[in-house]
């Protein structure tokens, strides 16, 4: 798995390899300084019903702190996701 932000596209993705005949899931966001709205993730249909979409969130999480990033979920994937992780409540901003 390899976790990437392509700035230029204004997308954070996801290689699953390992997972069913594998695929990627992306998130579509837009930066104002160190605030990023995630405006819409996705996952490949190979992926769907895999958990992919969770680990991948779990991996943006991490990169945000990494790079003292805060979020504003605007997909509603991404708006569950943090509601289902009291962890990641601090990243919101």
């Amino acid at each position: 798995m390899s976790f990437r932000d392509q700035a230029e596209e204004n997308r954070m993705s996801m290689d699953f390899p390992d997972l069913g005949s594998g695929g990627e899931v992306w998130v579509d966001y837009a930066r104002q300084g160190d605030t990023v709205a995630l405006l819409h993730v996705e996952a490949d249909q190979a992926l769907r019903g895999t958990g992919a979409a969770g680990r991948f969130m779990q991996a943006v999480a991490d990169y945000g702190r990494a790079e003292g990033l805060k979020f504003r979920p605007r997909c509603s994937y991404a708006v569950a996701w943090f509601q289902r992780h009291e962890g990641a409540q601090d990243l919101l901003a």
